[in-house]
Order: structure tokens, then sequence, then C-alpha cells
């Protein structure tokens, strides 16, 4: 069993157990989110919803708050002392899928 999730604006396809890496989220480790279900998978039964499956939540439960890996952006022009690196480290929640459902 699988399904597609979507957590602001972006989706994922997750099964139950898995852990995945969400954006900074407002909740502190050991609390629940829910997100909504957009696609469910169970064998030979799929849903569908236009967008979203009405009465269907995912419950992620929030493992830990973490950085990630730095992301170096910069811009070049050939003139003298023109060139600029700026870097950056995302927020990001880690997450396990408790249950879809």
């Amino acid at each position: 069993m699988y399904a597609i999730i979507e957590d602001r604006g972006r989706q994922y396809r997750v099964a139950p157990g898995q852990r995945l890496v969400l954006d900074r989220a407002a909740a502190e480790p050991g609390s629940t989110i829910e997100a909504p279900v957009l696609f469910v998978c169970d064998g030979d039964s799929v849903e569908v919803g236009a967008p979203r499956l009405d009465g269907k939540k995912a419950v992620l439960k929030v493992l830990r708050h973490q950085r990630g890996a730095k992301v170096i952006a910069g811009t070049f022009r050939r003139r003298k002392d023109s060139r600029r690196r700026v870097g950056s480290r995302p927020e990001q929640t880690a997450v396990e899928v408790v249950e879809i459902g």
C-alpha cells in the first residue's frame, strides 16, 4: 500500500513505516501531523482524488528537526571584484509515516 500526500505545495509518495524529510514544520518532536491524501493504491484498488480524497489523511510522526546540506549559489561577471557567493542551509523536519487512512 502506498499513497501520494501533499505538504505545503509538494507531493510525496509514502508508505506506512517510511521515513522522509520535509520542509520545517511547526510541530514538536514526538507529536503528529496530518497531511491530505491525493492518491491511494492498495494492491488492485486505486483511489484518485479531485484534487484530494475526502476523509483520508496521512498521519506523520515528527522525529526531529535538522538542517539540510549547504546550498551554494553565486554570481559572476567579468569585472574585477564582482564575484559573489552566498550559501544557506534549509531547515528540515524528519517524519515517519504512521498510517494512511
